[in-house]
């Protein structure tokens, strides 16, 4: 049975990001597979890294937790909205304090990369923006898709990492966030 985790990055629970996880455990549940949720706003933790990498800092319970679920998962499906072309500061927060040495990848003497240690993972990130994507694309160069694509998530070994992009929401009309919501939910039934 596949295991899947949500990780929700949004802050706000009455934002279109919490409707779209729905979407998807809906339809993964219909699948049959085992899902897990991380609504990072619900979490009690640090989001400061403080030592940097230099020594471990105490993990709080809710992120041995998270970790847990992180580790355990086959898909780890992302959902959050593009402010200033990042994540919203609490996931980063989250994503620093999870996504360590020893955890999602290792230091190997000698080798100019670590070793990843999430290898076997697929990952989906299904991201809300008020920017058209082609803007994005062309004139940013995809800032918030790159960080957790490349530089986290492929750096720990997920592969392949799939992309939604959402956009724009500001002003959107019910149906085009119907819309969305259906095919999250066929995504999740898919187990994409």
């Amino acid at each position: 049975m596949k295991q899947i985790v949500v990780i929700v990055g949004h802050p706000n629970k009455e934002s279109f990001n919490y409707a779209l996880a729905d979407a998807y455990v809906q339809g993964a549940l219909q699948s049959e597979a085992q899902v897990s949720r991380i609504n990072i706003a619900d979490l009690d933790f640090n989001p400061n890294m403080s030592s940097g990498n230099r020594q471990a800092s105490q993990l709080e319970p809710d992120l041995k937790e998270a970790i847990e679920k992180i580790k355990k998962a086959d898909h780890i499906v992302w959902i959050y909205p593009m402010w200033w072309y990042g994540s919203p500061a609490l996931m980063k927060g989250f994503i620093d304090r999870t996504f360590l040495p020893g955890i999602a990848y290792k230091y190997v003497e000698g080798k100019a990369f670590p070793k990843k240690l999430f290898k076997g993972k697929t990952a989906r990130l299904i991201i809300t923006a008020d920017t058209p994507r082609w803007y994005d694309y062309l004139f940013m160069k995809s800032p918030a898709i790159n960080q957790l694509k490349k530089g986290t998530l492929q750096f720990s070994g997920v592969s392949p990492v799939k992309v939604s992009f959402i956009a724009p929401i500001i002003k959107s009309k019910e149906t085009f966030r119907t819309q969305w919501l259906q095919k999250v939910t066929a995504l999740g039934r898919d187990l994409k």
